[in-house]
């Protein structure tokens, strides 16, 4: 089965970047959409970012717009989160999964794959 190797996570300063990768084992199909979901302490997993492997397309939620790039690799099945601007916030948790639609942090049994998660602290 496909499996998803996600790194990058870490500890990063407030106003600085960081860079999570995620890569697939097998290649996508052109229809399936790759991208991250997050979850901090007794929250909902809430969508990120996601990129349809036919054609790049994007898709971002509305408080990353400006501070994140979520990009592809096609010859390495990879997928890459660049976030800038980094806000001093609780340490939250980037899961990475592999989709056919964009509402697979909602109803994440619907995702074919999912990563072993990254967790992100930015301090002050």
């Amino acid at each position: 089965q496909v499996q998803l190797a996600e790194s990058g996570g870490g500890l990063a300063q407030a106003g600085g970047s960081l860079t999570l990768s995620c890569a697939a084992s097998w290649r996508p199909y052109s229809s399936h959409v790759l991208g991250w979901c997050r979850q901090g302490p007794g929250l909902e997993r809430e969508f990120v970012a996601a990129i349809r492997w036919g054609g790049g397309r994007t898709y971002y939620t509305d408080s990353v717009k400006g501070r994140c790039t979520i990009s592809r690799d096609s010859a390495a099945y990879t997928v890459y989160l660049q976030m800038t601007s980094l806000k001093t916030e609780d340490p939250i948790v980037y899961f990475c999964a592999l989709a056919s639609y964009l509402g697979f942090c909602r109803q994440p049994l619907r995702g074919f794959a999912w990563s072993q998660g990254t967790q992100v602290s930015v301090s002050s």
